[in-house]
Parts: C-alpha cells; sequence; structure tokens
C-alpha cells in the first residue's frame, strides 16, 4: 500500500471539545459572584462586553442562574454603579477628616483608582429611574459631599455650593483619568499629587477674588 493510500484510509482526526471555564461558584453568595465577576468582565472588556450569560459561563453556572438575582444586564449594571456610590460615600467620610478639600481628594482619588465603575456610576447606560437602589446610593454619595460644604458654606445655599464643589472635582477627576492635564503642571508627577496642587491653588485663588462665598473650596 503506497503512502497516498494510507493517508486517505487514515480516519479523521477527532476535535477535542472546546475547554469549559472553571466553575469560580462554590455555592455561596451567587449574587456577590455575579457582581465580582461583572465588574472583572467589564475592568478586562468594558460595559459593550457584559452580559449575564457572558457571566454565567465565566463562573460556571447555568445561564438562568444570574436571572434569579438581576432581571436584565442594565440591572447587573445598576448594581454595580450602587456599590460604586456607597464605596464612594465611605472614601470620602474616612479621608475627608472633617475637611471639604480631604473630601475633594478622596472624589478624584476614588474615580483614579476605579475608573472603569466611576465612569459606569455616571452612565447614561443605566436609567437610574427603574433602581431604587442606584438612586438611594448615588443620593448618599452627594449628602457626604453636601455634609463637607454645609460645615463651610455658612448662610448660603448649601445645595448650590454643594454642586459647584463637585462639578470642579468630577470635572477633574475626569482630566486626570484621559491624560488631559497640560504637561506643564504633569511634569511627571503623580496624578492625586496634581489634584492635591489644583484643589490648594484654586482655592487659594478664588479666597483672593470677589465673592468668594460662592466658592465653597475657599473656606477648607
Amino acid at each position: 500500500m503506497t503512502d497516498s493510500a494510507s493517508a486517505e484510509a487514515a480516519p479523521p482526526r477527532r476535535r477535542r471539545p472546546r475547554a469549559k471555564p472553571a466553575n469560580r461558584y462554590h455555592h455561596g453568595d451567587l449574587r456577590a459572584a455575579l457582581l465580582e465577576e461583572g465588574k472583572r468582565l467589564l475592568d478586562q472588556q468594558g460595559p459593550a462586553a457584559l452580559s449575564l450569560r457572558e457571566v454565567a459561563r465565566r463562573l460556571g453556572v447555568s445561564h438562568n442562574a444570574p436571572y434569579k438575582h438581576f432581571a436584565t444586564r442594565e440591572a447587573l449594571l445598576a448594581a454595580l454603579a450602587a456599590e460604586g456610590f456607597r464605596r464612594l460615600a465611605a472614601r470620602m467620610a474616612v479621608d475627608a477628616r472633617d475637611s471639604l478639600h480631604g473630601a475633594g481628594l478622596a472624589y478624584v482619588g476614588f474615580a483614579l483608582d476605579d475608573p472603569t465603575i466611576f465612569r459606569l456610576m455616571f452612565s447614561d447606560a443605566i436609567d437610574k429611574a427603574g433602581f431604587a437602589e442606584l438612586r438611594a446610593a448615588s443620593s448618599a454619595s452627594f449628602a457626604a459631599l453636601r455634609t463637607r460644604v454645609a460645615a463651610v458654606a455658612g448662610g448660603n445655599d448649601v445645595d448650590l455650593m454643594a454642586v459647584s464643589a463637585w462639578s470642579f472635582v468630577h470635572g477633574l477627576a475626569n482630566l486626570l483619568i484621559d491624560g488631559q492635564v497640560p504637561s506643564s503642571i504633569d511634569g511627571g508627577r503623580d496624578r492625586i499629587e496634581i489634584a492635591d496642587r489644583v484643589l490648594r491653588t484654586y482655592a487659594g485663588s478664588s479666597k483672593r477674588t470677589p465673592r468668594t462665598d460662592t466658592n465653597p473650596l475657599a473656606r477648607t
């Protein structure tokens, strides 16, 4: 028999079955496991890649299992965002030390440490109106900042001043995340150091201009 005939007679090779992902879930808190794996998927591939089916596959559970805790993909995103707001409020409470400057620095620090969740928290991909947990967590986070503002607001409009402070630190956080700070300021410095300098400079310059009562950071 020739070599060519032997090759023709050889049985076709069987393809190996695709390996299943290791089961990361071990009969514990499935909701917590879904949130953890969802967060991991967000960090690795971004919001567009997140689906309940993919999270279930990565955990090694049935594709129907997530629906016991999250009715939709948006519900999972909302829960992740709510947890982000709770962590932000806790960080401001711990790091602020009764200082509005400290609260602002904690806000920026949180954003820099977890930019994926930070962006998700303010994303229009989630309709807050449909998720009470997210609305409550968001309100509590703003209240944490408002408390710091109220301590220095005097007789001024606390809510207006709180939004003013929030707008400033939120914009600063996004500039730092996106690498949009001018090189003349950056100079290879750590980003939280840059934030500290910017916050102090803004507060100091506001103290030297009229109507300092409109800038809560000038009172820190």
